[in-house]
C-alpha cells in the first residue's frame, strides 16, 4: 500500500512557501494529492477554482509524484474518498500553529485514524503567505521570488482585470 499524503489550502494563488512545502512532502511520501478546496471563508477569492488548479499545474509540473485535486465539504470525507491518511499542513509562525492545531484535533475527533502532519515553512518565507502576494501584485509591486516563475504573468493579468474591472465601477 503506497503512502498517500494530502496538503490542502486554497493556494489563492500559489506561492514559493506552497511550493517549498510541497517538494518536501514529495519525498517524504510516494503520492501529495495538492487539494484545492473551496473555503467558504474566504470569500471572493481571486482565481475561480479551476483557475487555482490549473496554476498549480503549471507551477509543480516538475514534481513527479503529485496530483492537483479540488474539493468541496470536509478534509475528512475527502481523505476517505482518497484513501489516503495523512494531511500535511505548513506552518509560518506561531499564529499558523493555533488555529491549525485546532483543525488538527477536529480532524482526529472525526476520524483517528488520519493524522496530521505539520511542516515548518523555509525560513525565506515564513513572511509568504497568498494575501501578501496579491497586495504587492495590485500595487505593482515586484512578486518575482514570491511565486513560482510559471505563473507570474498569469497572476499579473488577473491583476490588471481586477484593476479594470474595479475602475468601471
Amino acid at each position: 500500500m503506497s503512502k498517500i499524503a494530502v496538503y490542502p489550502g486554497s493556494f489563492d494563488p500559489i506561492t514559493n512557501g506552497h511550493i517549498d512545502i510541497i517538494e518536501r512532502t514529495s519525498k517524504i511520501f510516494d503520492k501529495v494529492i495538492v487539494a484545492v478546496l473551496e473555503n467558504p471563508d474566504k470569500k471572493n477569492p481571486l482565481f475561480t477554482l479551476e483557475e487555482r488548479v490549473e496554476l498549480i499545474n503549471k507551477a509543480t509540473k516538475n514534481i513527479p509524484n503529485i496530483e492537483i485535486d479540488s474539493f468541496k465539504g470536509l478534509l475528512i470525507d475527502y481523505m476517505h474518498k482518497r484513501n489516503a491518511k495523512v494531511i500535511i499542513k505548513g506552518l509560518r509562525a506561531v499564529s499558523d500553529f493555533e488555529y491549525e492545531f485546532q483543525m488538527a484535533l477536529l480532524n482526529n475527533k472525526l476520524d483517528a485514524e488520519v493524522e496530521t502532519l505539520f511542516m515548518m515553512t523555509n525560513n525565506k518565507y515564513s513572511y509568504l503567505s497568498s494575501s501578501a502576494v496579491k497586495q504587492v501584485a495590485m500595487y505593482g509591486g515586484c512578486i518575482k521570488e514570491l511565486v513560482p516563475g510559471e505563473i507570474i504573468t498569469d497572476i499579473l493579468l488577473k491583476m490588471k482585470s481586477v484593476r479594470l474591472n474595479n475602475k468601471v465601477k
